[in-house]
């Protein structure tokens, strides 16, 4: 069974191989580790984290939607279950070789990416940006396990190709979006800290005029608490609030008609504000990576519980 199933999955093995190797070997050609250029290399950067974030869906739509539907639309699967191997092993050997292959395809995918784009990375100090986030070292190797279970399973239930492609596309694009917006900032309790609020805090903006920050507008307007200073940190919110907490000043401007942005800033300091910083530290990045990668790695488990329970229970000869 073993060998049937690598024969009929050798053609995506040897198409996913060879897609490695021309990686490798861009990537290895063009390396920014010796001197980083952020902006010659920004559209290959970019690229990178497009690139990891669609092979997952490609394997979903291509590896796991058609994997049983096709069979099932075919009718091959009548042969198959009326020979000496049950239908529960039949199931674990297709899913195991293929689930194996492509998280092996996203995890070494994810490793040259991660090495090539390491050196801007931490120029740019994005290790927790929900951009760059999905497309480095753990989390692609959960998200195609992900999606080539959630193929298989909406194959199994429409039992045809093309339109499983379609929904499991959809599908898999939605999760995509709703995790990183819903769940994420959920995995872990973020930290909060209370703080005076600084000068360096506050970003003055004019009326148009000549007095800018630090201009001399009669009318300079005052934004406060829209700036938190933590390297590395991904900042869920930043207020302004009084010592005792019971006034909360939003990020509107706030006028002052005492002339300069320092004469603004000085005319705060009376009031004794506090800025309310919730943020996960950059120190949590390996936190976040195993928690959602293991969030979608039970997904894939129960997603694939279920394929065993319905082919057991459901489909008939």
């Amino acid at each position: 069974m073993i060998r049937l199933s690598w024969l009929q999955f050798r053609a995506q093995a040897v198409a996913a191989a060879a897609a490695l190797v021309a990686a490798a070997v861009i990537l290895a050609a063009t390396s920014p580790h010796r001197g980083v250029n952020a902006g010659f290399y920004h559209w290959l950067y970019m690229a990178g984290i497009v690139v990891l974030y669609l092979t997952p869906a490609m394997i979903g739509t291509f590896w796991g939607a058609p994997l049983i539907s096709h069979e099932l639309e075919t009718g091959t699967y009548r042969l198959a279950w009326t020979q000496s191997i049950s239908r529960t092993r039949w199931l674990i050997v297709k899913l195991g070789l293929a689930a194996l292959a492509s998280m092996a395809t996203a995890g070494l995918l994810s490793l040259m990416v991660t090495w090539w784009g390491s050196p801007i990375d931490q120029l740019n100090d994005s290790r927790l940006s929900p951009l760059t986030f999905g497309a480095r070292d753990l989390t692609p190797v959960g998200y195609a396990a992900f999606a080539f279970t959630l193929g298989v399973t909406i194959g199994l239930l429409l039992r045809r190709a093309v339109p499983a492609i379609a929904v499991t596309l959809v599908v898999f694009a939605a999760v995509q979006v709703a995790v990183p917006l819903g769940v994420r900032p959920h995995l872990i309790p973020p930290v909060r800290t209370v703080s005076a609020l600084s000068a360096s805090n506050i970003t003055a903006v004019g009326d148009g005029g000549p007095g800018g920050p630090g201009g001399g507008a009669p009318n300079t307007s005052l934004y406060v608490g829209t700036n938190a200073h933590i390297p590395g940190a991904w900042v869920y919110s930043s207020q302004v609030t009084a010592p005792d907490g019971s006034i909360s000043i939003g990020p509107e401007p706030r006028p002052c008609v005492s002339g300069s942005y320092s004469a603004c800033t000085t005319a705060l300091a009376p009031l004794h504000l506090r800025q309310v910083v919730t943020y996960q530290p950059a120190s949590r990045y390996w936190a976040f990576q195993f928690a959602e990668t293991g969030l979608y790695l039970l997904l894939a488990l129960l997603l694939a519980g279920f394929c065993i329970w319905r082919v057991n229970r459901r489909l008939t000869r």
